[in-house]
């Protein structure tokens, strides 16, 4: 099986009013918005998403409305953040039923599993929906690392068609790429290495900070296809203050922060996060309001 899961997919947020609930308006003008700006799919419920945070009816609630609202636009895929094999085939089956066109799916949470484990809660949960899959490997933050020989018995599920590679090294995608060919879409999971990743070959970025310069992140997604480095570099260069809040314990409201800030989205946030206060607050507004007081000309690259 295999789906064109190529370009630029934000991991959008989950806006929140002041009482905890879920904004639903603010979310349907934060799609509306992305897709103007030619964003090419998204991924809700990812860490973004604070997908831990909700409920379960929340959860499915949410992908509903996301599916109504994109009303087949753009990709959306669904993370898959559940504490057992059984809870996430589950989910998987209610959001295919709800129209989501594929699933990221991580390894169980709190429970930190052997590759066993892992590789068989990978598998019920792909014997259990039709809908393609993309792995999400990113051991920084789960401790669980998906490795070539755990991917080679994965690669015979056939609707496990993507791996979203977020172990940092940009090695792993040549690695990946060397064992299985294009059997897999390599999407970039981490922001602050988004252009390395794309030269070596990786077909999509899943990145947060693009919810708030979309245009910037398409626009450099583009050229670094196309083979023009130096304007790239350029754009890369300006953006890096910014990707590098996607790779800090406090993400997500880095994120939301920036979002508000720049009219796109609010801070709001559920326990056990909190919103930002003091220095990290202070940074993070610096480095938005430098980069839009230094904003590029992105008309220059057309």
């Amino acid at each position: 099986m295999k789906r064109n899961w190529q370009g630029v997919f934000p991991a959008i947020s989950t806006q929140f009013n002041n009482d905890g609930s879920i904004n639903y308006d603010s979310n349907a003008r934060m799609l509306e918005d992305l897709i103007n700006d030619g964003i090419d799919g998204i991924i809700a419920l990812g860490t973004i998403g604070e997908n831990a945070s909700l409920s379960p009816q929340e959860k499915r609630d949410f992908i509903k409305h996301t599916v109504d609202t994109v009303n087949g636009r753009i990709t959306v895929i669904s993370g898959c953040t559940e504490n057992t094999a059984q809870l996430a085939a589950q989910y998987a089956q209610d959001v295919d039923a709800l129209g989501v066109d594929g699933l990221m799916l991580l390894p169980a949470m709190v429970y930190r599993g052997t590759d066993r484990e892992v590789i068989t809660h990978f598998q019920t949960v792909a014997r259990s929906t039709k809908l393609p899959i993309m792995i999400y490997n990113n051991p920084v933050s789960y401790g669980v690392d998906i490795n070539l020989e755990m991917t080679a018995i994965l690669a015979e599920e056939q609707n496990i068609v993507a791996i979203k590679e977020s172990t940092t090294d940009t090695r792993r995608l040549t690695e990946l790429q060397s064992r299985f060919g294009d059997r897999f879409e390599i999407l970039c999971g981490v922001d602050d290495i988004a252009l390395e990743s794309i030269l070596l070959g990786a077909t999509g970025w899943i990145s947060g900070l693009t919810n708030v310069f979309p245009r910037e992140s398409v626009t450099l997604f583009r050229l670094a296809r196309e083979g023009r480095i130096e304007d790239a570099r350029e754009i890369y260069r300006w953006f890096m203050p910014l990707l590098r809040l996607d790779t800090i314990p406090t993400l997500v409201q880095c994120i939301k922060l920036a979002e508000q800030i720049v009219g796109r989205g609010n801070e709001n946030v559920r326990m056990p996060r909190m919103t930002l206060i003091g220095e990290e607050r202070d940074y993070v507004q610096k480095v938005v309001n430098e980069a839009l007081a230094t904003r590029l000309d992105l008309n220059k690259y057309i």
